[in-house]
């Protein structure tokens, strides 16, 4: 017998995630079917809007001023169908539940935050951990700061970004280190260093090997490593020691705070009674008379789930959302229409840097005001099936810096919408 619930969530990344905490805050019995694997390559920032029109590269402080200006340029844009007041309050509640799980991010506000990247330039995000925090106050400011890496980490170097930054930020200064902690040595990985000021020794170690070199530095910038579980313990006591605020510069991708970001996610679903099956992909979904059958492919027999809504959370090719074959591009678990260029001639430009983006990264699936799937002439397929985050048409989210508010608001609508029609439903049974 399949077990039954109110919703399945199809996919483990940031909008699968979303839907999956708010659709336990409002009561819903959840499973949620994948695995969250791709968070490891976030860079822990949350964006709102970064960019737009992306063809002129246009920046905006005030991404709410510029999700304005989107929705008035772009009505087919996801965003074009969400207010304001609902992305604002998706947000809140989602760093409210990773609070809750132990990760502390800045709350939203109006502004973006300019943060240093590990190549040196300058990147405009909404909300950002509370480790990155004094980075963007150090940069807004322009005060002296000395950068720190360590020998043997790869894909880093404070020289490289101090470098890179010159021009805006000339107060930098750089320090190499070897880590001080027994067994880390030659090649690093930055999990490593991470995990070794887990432990109050090692920071102790690392504090007073900087502060010699301190000098009027009013800021230490060190690569994203300030521990897993417990990384604001750990800047609060490198601060502490220090003097001055310490903080993280964001790494190269599989990152540490992707790995926070991860773990903590992982926590405020489980928190919520989120059934969880990290261990199987679904195979097929099928539609039923009220609701849909699901059929998981998992060792070592399939597992078969029965739920009244689905909400596909499935990202785009990495993460199979998506399917691209020489005949076009498909969504594989429902063959969804999918909005795409007629012919495969027009996905891409013939410049790769084309500053207008190419076509393909705007194919995806088509739904209604309360993002449930549409077919080919925009009628809803089902009114609980329900499509989130990149996996949805008419945006360029890499491009736009707009991935985190895309995942949060749109699961955020899908669920409020759901929960008005599960309350129908109830009021008609």
């Amino acid at each position: 017998m399949s077990a039954s619930y109110d919703v399945a969530v199809v996919g483990a990344g940031l909008a699968g995630m979303s839907a999956a905490v708010f659709a336990a805050n409002r009561g819903m019995r959840v499973v949620q079917v994948g695995n969250a694997g791709a968070l490891l390559f976030a860079s822990g920032l949350l964006d709102l809007l970064g960019v737009h029109p992306v063809e002129e590269g246009r920046t905006w402080s005030d991404p709410w001023t510029g999700v304005a200006a989107l929705r008035r340029d772009l009505p087919d844009h996801p965003y074009a169908k969400l207010e304001a007041a609902q992305v604002r309050a998706a947000f809140g509640e989602l760093i409210a539940a990773l609070d809750e799980a132990g990760l502390a991010y800045t709350a939203p506000g109006e502004r973006n935050h300019e943060v240093l990247t590990g190549v040196g330039t300058a990147k405009s995000s909404y909300c950002l951990p509370r480790t990155m925090e004094p980075g963007a106050a150090a940069l807004a400011a322009g005060a002296p700061c000395l950068l720190v890496d360590f020998e043997g980490l790869r894909e880093y170097s404070a020289k490289a970004i101090a470098a890179g930054a010159a021009a805006r930020w000339p107060g930098l200064r750089t320090l190499r280190l070897s880590f001080p902690c027994p067994g880390i040595a030659g090649e690093v990985y930055a999990a490593h260093i991470a995990l070794a000021l887990e432990e109050r020794g090692a920071r102790e170690r690392l504090a007073n090997l900087i502060r010699p070199h301190l000098g009027d530095a009013r800021a230490v910038g060190v690569p994203a490593v300030l521990g897993i579980t417990r990384s604001g313990r750990a800047a609060a006591d490198l601060t502490g020691a220090l003097g001055v605020p310490v903080f993280e510069v964001p790494t190269m991708p599989t990152s540490v705070p992707g790995l926070r970001l991860k773990n903590a996610l992982e926590r405020a679903v489980a928190a919520r009674g989120v059934e969880r099956r990290v261990h199987g992909r679904v195979a097929a979904v099928e539609r039923t008379g009220d609701g849909f059958d699901l059929t998981v492919a998992a060792t070592p027999a399939p597992v078969s789930l029965r739920a009244r809504a689905v909400v596909l959370a499935t990202g785009r090719f990495m993460g199979r959302g998506l399917e691209a074959s020489r005949t076009g591009v498909r969504e594989p678990l429902l063959d969804l229409h999918v909005a795409q260029p007629a012919t495969r001639s027009d996905w891409h430009r013939t410049d790769l840097f084309d500053a207008r983006g190419h076509a393909l990264n705007r194919a995806g699936l088509e739904t209604d005001e309360g993002f449930r799937a549409c077919d080919a002439r925009g009628a809803v397929v089902h009114p609980r099936l329900f499509a989130v985050g990149t996996v949805l048409a008419h945006h360029d989210w890499a491009r736009m810096k707009c991935g985190a508010g895309l995942a949060i608001g749109t699961a955020s609508a899908a669920v409020a919408r759901l929960a008005g029609e599960l309350g129908r439903a109830r009021g008609l049974s």
